[in-house]
């Protein structure tokens, strides 16, 4: 129990009784003191006070007051109303000895009359009329506060942070070729999703009064083309192959990937739908797209990789080391020291010192027109102004069959060779061990074991080449109709040239001009247009 006070009143004098903490209780507060006999209108000398309740111990202190005779104090009690008009605290004193104790009627009618009506704790009340504990504050009312609502927010499946973030290599270098920029998806995949705002609940202070809960902010999903809202306008889907950004609060889905220049700024670029390259493609980095590549200005020593085309309006200079690989055609201004496999059409004003091979044929005929050096070949023809140079430069030019059917048939070789080794290893090993068993030799489990997973290699190994066989034989008879393969000069042939032309070639040994060069009777000869 806290410690307390109490008046006592005698014949003709009033005491303040001081009665110390039981226990764990709080001693007398002074304040609490000198609230109460300003309530009360009593008057006395605080020092003196003060020096009282500090020799407040273990036992009860009386300090007198004054003369003169004064009714009985009833019990009372001090109300707090907090600013916000959420809580209600009262303080209990202590009646005079022989004073009249309060009721709890008494305490609600109070209430009442001062309008406190909702939250109130009657039984905090109750517990207190139980339990009198004095000179502490007890909470008697309380309203309940707003419960505050969710803000709506978009939550997006995809990273909406534009700052380029290199990958980190497993031995904790870092890899700034691949800058992980590029937010790839699919047709039907989720790109936002919008969630709804909740609405707070009203709150009520002590006077009932009804209060607001704060506002909460809404939100709408914004996009552009290739975007898909669903019905109830809370989730947004792609309807296309390609990249999706964040711009400002649109979301953006194309299939095309523009940028201005791949360098370290963009890093590798990997790309499921097309890309526009507005400037050049440095050296040592890497573009691959499963649509068109198009560079409207240079590419160096890079690589590049399309599904489609691939077009270079100012040309490549691969500096014997970049690659152009197409599933479609590949169009550059020239092309210098640089490989390039295009299953369609090559095109170009000029090719110098490269390798350069095409499915269909290659067109060199613009201004310039010349292919000088390195290795030249397609499968129905070759279109020059200029082939070969004056100096002499080691050019090769070749048609009549397919590179990639060429190729193929240079791996089947290679394939057929080392399984032929291998059945000339193990066959000898079967024949032997056939006839050790047949003249009633024992053999070790471990022996048997190994014998059978020979006869399981020398079968699939036997299996393989027959497959490889085949398809050789069918590749060979393509690459024999070359009778419409040729090769077209509109200018001048330099000595020096190798034509070929499927299985047979030729040097060109002196100039000629605005020839064409076909197979016939099993040679290359030059022909008139």
């Amino acid at each position: 129990m806290n410690g307390y006070f109490r008046l006592t009143h005698e014949a003709d004098k009033t005491s303040l009784k001081l009665i110390p903490p039981k226990g764990s209780g709080k001693p007398i507060d002074i304040n609490d003191i000198i609230e109460y006999m300003a309530m009360k209108d009593y008057t006395c000398d605080l020092p003196t006070l003060k020096s009282a309740v500090n020799a407040v111990k273990d036992k009860e202190v009386v300090f007198p007051l004054g003369t003169g005779k004064r009714m009985p104090e009833r019990e009372c009690y001090k109300l707090r109303i907090t600013p916000d008009k959420m809580q209600v605290y009262v303080k209990f004193y202590a009646a005079s000895e022989g004073g009249e104790e309060m009721k709890a009627g008494e305490l609600l009618r109070d209430l009442a009359a001062k309008e406190v009506k909702f939250g109130i704790k009657k039984e905090a009340i109750a517990g207190f009329l139980q339990n009198r504990e004095y000179c502490e504050e007890i909470l008697i009312a309380e309203g309940v506060a707003p419960t505050r609502g969710k803000d709506a927010f978009i939550e997006y499946k995809f990273n909406t942070d534009k700052k380029a973030k290199p990958t980190l290599n497993e031995d904790g270098s870092v890899d700034f070729f691949n800058l992980n920029i590029l937010n790839h998806c699919k047709k039907g995949d989720v790109l936002a999703v919008l969630h709804k705002e909740v609405e707070g609940k009203a709150g009520e202070d002590v006077f009932g009064e009804r209060i607001k809960p704060a506002d909460v902010k809404t939100a709408k999903l914004k996009f552009g083309n290739n975007i898909e809202l669903s019905e109830d306008g809370m989730m947004l889907t792609s309807l296309v192959d390609g990249h999706v950004e964040l711009v400002d609060e649109d979301v953006f889905v194309s299939d095309m990937l523009i940028v201005e220049n791949v360098d370290n700024s963009t890093g590798n670029i990997e790309y499921e739908g097309s890309v526009q390259i507005n400037g050049n493609v440095s050296t040592n980095f890497v573009v691959k797209a499963q649509g068109d590549i198009v560079v409207k200005g240079v590419v160096e020593g890079a690589t590049l990789c399309a599904d489609g085309n691939i077009v270079i309006a100012r040309g490549m200079n691969g500096r014997g080391k970049g690659t152009l690989q197409a599933k479609g055609n590949i169009i550059a201004k020239f092309l210098e020291n640089a490989e390039a496999q295009a299953e369609g059409y090559v095109a170009s004003e000029s090719i110098l010192h490269s390798r350069i091979t095409a499915g269909t044929e290659i067109n060199v005929d613009g201004r310039r027109g010349f292919i000088t050096g390195g290795r030249v070949c397609a499968a129905n023809c070759i279109n020059v102004k200029t082939l070969g140079s004056e100096m002499g430069a080691d050019t090769i030019v070749e048609v009549g069959a397919d590179p990639r059917v060429k190729r193929r048939i240079a791996q089947l070789q290679k394939l057929i060779e080392e399984d032929t080794k291998t059945l000339q290893t193990i066959q000898p090993v079967l024949v032997a061990t056939k006839q050790k068993i047949s003249q009633g030799i024992k053999m070790s489990q471990d022996q048997l074991k190994h014998i059978q997973s020979l006869m399981v290699v020398n079968q699939q190994k036997s299996e393989a080449v027959e497959a490889y066989e085949a398809e050789l034989r069918e590749l060979t008879e393509q690459t024999g109709e070359v009778q419409q393969a040729q090769i077209k000069v509109k200018g001048m042939v330099y000595p020096g040239t190798r034509i070929c032309i499927g299985d047979v070639s030729m040097v060109v040994q002196k100039n000629a001009h605005y020839c064409r060069f076909v197979r016939e009777r099993g040679d290359v000869k030059m022909a008139p247009f």
